[in-house]
């Protein structure tokens, strides 16, 4: 069994849900929806034999936002 990190952010309509372990994304009306999305496509993409190879361990993480000078 493996976890996986993730981050949710809103664009327009829809929940975005965005991977860290895999290049792997979804999304969702509800940011609930977008989770269960990506750990649906997250089990889909790691059934692939080769699959594991791009699989990275992410650790402590942070999110944050800053501003532009542009």
């Amino acid at each position: 069994m493996k976890s996986f990190k993730y981050v949710v952010y809103r664009e327009d309509q829809y929940y975005v849900s965005q991977c860290l372990n895999v290049d792997v994304s979804s999304f969702g009306k509800t940011a609930q929806e977008a989770i269960d999305n990506l750990k649906e496509a997250v089990e889909l993409y790691l059934e692939d034999e080769n699959a594991d190879q791009f699989y990275q361990t992410v650790g402590e993480m942070f999110t944050g936002e800053a501003q532009l000078n542009a």
